[in-house]
Formats: C-alpha cells, sequence, structure tokens
C-alpha cells in the first residue's frame, strides 16, 4: 500500500466547547480545515463527542477526513486527547464520561455557549451539563477508558502552564498508556521532549488547539501514512510498518 503525506490538526473545538467561539460551527470548521489544505482533522470538545459526528457529515463527500475525539479533563484539571475511528459509535464511552463528570448544571453564561448543531449548521439544542468542569478520573483512569473504546490517547499541551499533565502532576507518569504528546504551536518539539522528559518511544506532536475557525491549521502535523484513518495514525505515532511522524 502505497504511502503519502497527509496533514492532520486533531485538536479542534466546535461551538459546542464553552471555549469555543458560536462560529466553529460543524460546517465552518469542515470549510476553514479545506481552506487550511488539512487531510486529516479530529473533533476535541471539552468532556464531550456529541458534535463530531455532525462535522464528520459535513465533510462527507469532499474531505477532510474526519475522526471523532474528546479532550478530557481529569480530576487533576489535566486535558488529555481521545481520538476515535471514524465512525465508531460513542454513545457508550459519552455515557461513562457522563457519570463521571459532575452533575451540577452550567452556569448559566454557558449554556447558550454549549450549542449542539447538526450538519447543516441547525442548532438542535444546548448541553446543560458543566463541560468545562473537571471530571472524576485521575489521569491513569482517563486514558484507560479512552483506550476501552478503541482510542488513542495524547496528552494535550504539555508546555502549558495550566491545564497539562506536566503543569498538574509535575510530570508525564511512566506507563501511563498515552501514544503520544502534544505541544504548543509555537513550542520546539526537540526542547520539549528534554524539558518535560518526554520518553524516547512518544511521539511529539503539534496541533492548533483551535477555538476560532481562523486558527484551524495554524499547526499541524505531517505523517507519512497509507490512508487518515485510526488505525494508520496509531502506526504512524509509534513508527510502525513504514509510517512515520515527519519533520516540520
Amino acid at each position: 500500500m502505497e504511502l503519502r503525506r497527509l496533514r492532520a490538526d486533531l485538536h479542534i473545538h466546535t461551538c459546542l466547547s464553552p471555549c469555543g467561539e458560536l462560529a466553529m460551527s460543524p460546517r465552518a470548521v469542515v470549510e476553514a480545515a479545506r481552506a487550511a489544505g488539512l487531510d486529516l482533522i479530529a473533533v476535541t470538545d471539552h468532556n464531550t463527542t456529541e458534535n463530531a459526528a455532525a462535522v464528520a457529515r459535513a465533510a462527507a463527500g469532499a474531505g477532510p477526513a474526519v475522526l471523532p475525539g474528546i479532550e478530557l479533563t481529569t480530576a487533576e484539571e489535566a486535558h488529555i486527547l481521545g481520538l476515535f475511528e471514524a465512525g465508531a459509535d460513542l454513545a457508550p464511552f459519552q455515557a461513562e464520561v457522563f457519570l463521571r463528570l459532575p452533575q451540577a448544571p452550567s452556569k448559566r453564561k454557558f449554556i447558550k455557549d454549549q450549542v449542539l448543531a447538526d450538519a447543516e449548521d441547525r442548532v438542535v439544542g444546548f448541553s446543560p451539563r458543566c463541560l468545562f468542569g473537571a471530571t472524576e478520573l485521575a489521569a491513569r483512569e482517563a486514558v484507560d477508558l479512552i483506550r476501552a473504546f478503541g482510542g488513542l490517547a495524547v496528552a494535550s499541551h504539555i508546555d502549558r502552564e495550566a491545564f497539562s499533565l506536566v503543569s498538574q502532576l509535575g510530570f508525564i507518569p511512566p506507563g501511563l498508556g498515552i501514544e503520544a504528546v502534544e505541544v504548543s504551536p509555537r513550542a520546539d518539539a526537540a526542547a520539549a521532549r528534554e524539558a518535560f522528559g518526554v520518553a524516547a518511544d512518544l511521539a511529539i506532536v503539534r496541533f492548533s488547539d483551535a477555538h476560532r475557525p481562523e486558527e484551524i491549521g495554524a499547526a499541524a502535523t505531517d505523517f507519512l501514512m497509507a490512508a487518515p484513518t485510526l488505525a494508520e495514525l496509531r502506526l504512524a505515532l509509534a513508527g510502525r510498518a513504514g509510517r512515520k511522524v515527519l519533520p516540520p
């Protein structure tokens, strides 16, 4: 199978994330990803996967490929990305996350900032949950849950001074089960590996963490893969079968 360079931004929020702009509708996300020349994106809203399917439907036919995902907030208030195969039924996974998310309702000012939308950008509801809050899942439990449902886990923006494993724990726990670590758009990957003690067998990636349409693709990672799928991404992160993370 022929391998090719594929450009990916796998940390994108939609209008469902309380910190995401309302302009981050499914169609707007897809249009911005196409304009940025991306082959693969992932929808990673805070503690929810509920807008991912709408983005995938909006991209159907013309691309880019879309992986459903999530940015889980652990009990330590560290962020961990979970990425899943396209088309996966994530309702059981989401139910497990919601069981571990405090049942306190979202503050009134956030409710209309947590927009559930369809592929045509119609508003279909608002999430009443406290999506910006921390779950009751410790970091290891969060990773285990992602993996139990077939996903791969990535430590979010480890160089940030808040909401990262390093900022909250002081280190990246060995044997955690993550398959990569993400650094912020302006961080140097090689310097980050040394500064934050990233194990040699962990890939370092850079994504946009986009909250506005113009941020999509502002930071991305190129992979050598046969197709824009989760299985190929897993091989590339591990450097197996000729697949790999390509230098910027």
